[in-house]
This record gives C-alpha cells, sequence and structure tokens, in this order.
C-alpha cells in the first residue's frame, strides 16, 4: 500500500510491506544446475571496492526499492564486504555481468544468503533459480554449517518468496514495516 504526503513541497510516500525470514535446516537433495543455453560463469570476488557491491545493489534494486545500503558509509560497507566471513560472488552471462549472491557465516553455524539477485535484463529467462541453486549448494559446500538463512519482502520480485520456498526454504517469521521514499 502506498500512502502519498508531503513535507516541505516535496511529495513523498509512505510504503508499506512484508518481510518474511526463511531457513533451511538440511542440505537439499537436488544437484548442481545444469548451464541452461547461456555462456555462464559464476566467479568468487575477493578484495573488492565498495562501489562493486553498491553497483549490483542498485541496479538489481532499483524497482525493488532496495535503499538501506544506499545510506551507509563507505568503510560500512566495505567492512561488511571485505570481512573474511563474508563471500561475494558475481553471475558473469556471455561476458558480462548480470547477478550476484552474498554468503554470510559471520553467525557461528549459519550462513545467510545476504544477496541475491539479477540485473533487470537478466530477469525472465531462467537464471533466478540457477543462481539460487547455486547459492544454496555454494553455501552448503563452503563451510560447516546446520542452518541456512534468507529473507524477502513483499517489495521483492513477486517469485522471489515462491522460489525460495520451492528450493527447500522455510517461513519461520514475518515483520511488517514501512518505508519512506
Amino acid at each position: 500500500m502506498k500512502v502519498v504526503f508531503y513535507v516541505n513541497k516535496i511529495a513523498s510516500e509512505i510504503i508499506k510491506y512484508r518481510v518474511t525470514y526463511l531457513e533451511m535446516k538440511n542440505r537439499p537433495s537436488f544437484d548442481w544446475p545444469k548451464t541452461l543455453k547461456h555462456k555462464l560463469t559464476i566467479l568468487k570476488a575477493e578484495n573488492i571496492p565498495s562501489w562493486y557491491f553498491l553497483f549490483f545493489y542498485k541496479q538489481v534494486g532499483k524497482n525493488y526499492y532496495w535503499t538501506d545500503w544506499l545510506n551507509k558509509t563507505d568503510k560500512e560497507v566495505n567492512d561488511f564486504v571485505n570481512d573474511k566471513n563474508v563471500i561475494f560472488y558475481t553471475l558473469i552471462k556471455d561476458g558480462w555481468p548480470v547477478g550476484f549472491f552474498m554468503l554470510d557465516y559471520r553467525t557461528i553455524n549459519i550462513c545467510n544468503l545476504s544477496f541475491l539477485g539479477l540485473v533487470e535484463e537478466a530477469i525472465g529467462i531462467g537464471l533466478g533459480e540457477y543462481l539460487l541453486k547455486t547459492a544454496i549448494l555454494t553455501a552448503w559446500d563452503s563451510k560447516k554449517i546446520g542452518t541456512l538463512t534468507v529473507n524477502t519482502c513483499s517489495l521483492d520480485h513477486k517469485r522471489a518468496l515462491q522460489l525460495y520456498q520451492k528450493n527447500g526454504f522455510s517461513p519461520v517469521e514475518f515483520k511488517d514495516f514501512e518505508k519512506y521514499v
């Protein structure tokens, strides 16, 4: 629901949304996804500059009100993306970056799939499930974990929650929020 109001003659909106927190307690039984008909590569990035993360954050999140990390300082972004327990992966299709995911192992025995997404030009061609399955299996293979977590919200892609559940995540909590945009 959107509510428009004016502050100092500038239109603003209040957007209400629901965050769904999900988890997976066991490694799924599915195999690594096939590479489809596209030339795909997934690269692990190391020592990345904060702008690289913010590039993907902006491109992937521009239609879904991803704004929280845009208000962080360069140091905060850099400290997160270059933490030794946070791993950044880039999906390359036909030689150019089309998506990313980040695995956050900062909590003992838990991996949080902190970010996962595709740029607008890569949506609708089957890459979302490919990227998600790769992220899930990478998370379970990378380090010893007991739980894989992720969250999504009603502002994300309309199929995000369904895709997470289809691939083995179960909802464990819901929270409602408001955001001013």
